[in-house]
């Protein structure tokens, strides 16, 4: 099974975005996995993944809020959720987030 781990990093305070909340879903929509970033951004527990289609959701507008932010109601982005594959089950998987109020990118990091 390949493992899968993310980053969320905060380009309009250029620092990691600590407290996000993150939910990891089958392509189905069965929720396997929910936490907050830590400190460093990242998101520890994260299971280990069989090759299929996921979803990971990222909770940017409260998390913007509370760094405190004054957002649009409603905000432009309020979930950010990316949609990726896993397709060889020897290897390792990184989704990072790089994410501001109004815009945000993503890849396969190593």
């Amino acid at each position: 099974m390949s493992t899968l781990s993310t980053h969320v990093l905060d380009t309009t305070h250029g620092c990691p975005a600590a407290g996000v909340a993150v939910v990891l879903e089958t392509g189905g929509g069965t929720v396997l996995f929910t936490g907050d970033t830590n400190a460093d951004g990242r998101c520890p527990g994260v299971p280990q993944l069989p090759t299929g289609t996921y979803r990971l959701t990222f909770s940017v507008a409260a998390y913007f809020r509370g760094r405190g932010v004054d957002l649009p109601e409603p905000p432009f982005l309020d979930r950010v959720a990316i949609d990726f594959g896993v397709a060889d089950p020897a290897a390792h998987y990184h989704v990072p987030l790089l994410v501001s109020p109004f815009g945000y990118s993503t890849y396969r990091g190593s």
